[in-house]
């Protein structure tokens, strides 16, 4: 009897996700019936286009590399008891400085080293103000991470057209030299050696979250602030040690965006590749419930949502606006009971119960 309330306490996060997803489908299903489209097609559609040939496979895994990491930013906030939603910001930096760091042009690994290297300082580096305000001044970093994302994306327009600027095409950066760029594992496809390193962040964070005494007090802050505090943990270390991890990961997401994708290996001007990655990665957090393991699985199945936008425009027909308002129920559904356990947590700070 234990062993079966043991596995269905561990099994319950997978079923309720289980659930939301079916939920979202038969929304979905009503939404498209409702325009007068086959919900049937289109989600045979959804699934044969994400999943259904070596290629797709690869182009989904090509999307989900970066939103694993800007994912695993959000991750590490929340289990520190914090709100960050300034890896958008993180990540342009984070891109910006591997294509600069790249001209250096030094040999092959330790060029694609540096590069990547340089976008994780970064990131550190834009989110480092944020910890800042919050230890010294209590800002709350909801606001200011709102404000560094629109600092860093007027900043990164200009670095483009003034800085970067490629001399052939004024609508791009310089592209990331030949000795920084991610070789892809599919020739054909967009997929590349970024996957590699999410992968390897993933097994970092599982690492220094579960298996340290940093991740523990990380983890112990975030549960309970005020009972951390009376066991002798440094909340104050906790937040920076938060804001830097996680601001080093998402600009390794644009790092591994601009050095691994091609054709063009550099910022466009607009940051078609980059912009809201960030964001993105918010509900891939939530519905992989802010776990590494999780945030993979997740991230596959957001990156099929990318992929296969386009292909339902033209083969059940349905239009590519109505496309995304049911990948958004999808999403919002999966999200749910993500949400409901980051409210009662919220909840329960606001009545002083930790």
């Amino acid at each position: 009897m234990t062993t079966s309330a043991q596995w269905l306490r561990r099994a319950g996060p997978l079923i309720e996700s289980l659930l939301a997803g079916l939920i979202g489908l038969v929304i979905g299903a009503f939404i498209m019936l409702a325009f007068g489209y086959d919900p049937l097609a289109a989600y045979l559609s959804l699934f044969s286009g994400s999943f259904g040939s070596v290629y797709s496979w690869a182009e989904t895994l090509a999307n989900a590399t970066p939103l694993i990491l800007t994912a695993l930013t959000f991750a590490i906030a929340m289990r520190g008891g914090l709100f960050n939603i300034g890896a958008e910001g993180q990540l342009y930096m984070g891109a910006l400085a591997a294509v600069a760091v790249s001209l250096i042009h030094l040999p092959s690994p330790f060029n694609i080293i540096v590069s990547l290297v340089a976008a994780m300082v970064a990131g550190m580096i834009w989110s480092l103000p944020v910890a800042l305000l919050k230890l010294g001044r209590g800002v709350h970093e909801v606001i200011s991470t709102i404000m560094f994302n629109w600092i860093s994306h007027f900043f990164a327009f200009y670095l483009i057209a003034n800085v970067l600027t490629d001399p052939k095409r004024g609508e791009k950066t310089i592209s990331i030299v030949e000795s920084a760029r991610l070789g892809r594992i599919l020739p054909t496809a967009s997929l590349n050696y970024g996957l590699v390193i999410a992968l390897i962040t993933v097994a970092f964070i599982l690492f220094f979250l579960w298996r340290t005494s940093a991740g523990f007090e990380l983890r112990a802050s975030g549960y309970n602030a005020e009972a951390s505090h009376y066991a002798g943990i440094s909340l104050r270390k906790q937040v920076m040690r938060t804001f830097l991890i996680g601001g080093a990961i998402a600009g390794l997401a644009g790092a591994v965006q601009v050095m691994g994708r091609p054709p063009t290996y550099a910022v466009m001007s607009g940051m078609p590749q980059l912009v809201n990655l960030g964001f993105d990665g918010i509900g891939v957090a939530m519905i992989g419930r802010n776990h590494p393991v999780g945030i993979v699985v997740a991230a596959v199945f957001f990156g099929g949502l990318m992929v296969v936008g386009r292909i339902m425009q033209f083969d059940p027909g349905v239009p590519f606006e109505l496309v995304r308002v049911i990948e958004g129920v999808i999403i919002v559904t999966l999200a749910v009971p993500e949400l409901r356990r980051i409210f009662s947590v919220a909840r329960r700070k606001l009545s002083g119960g930790g």
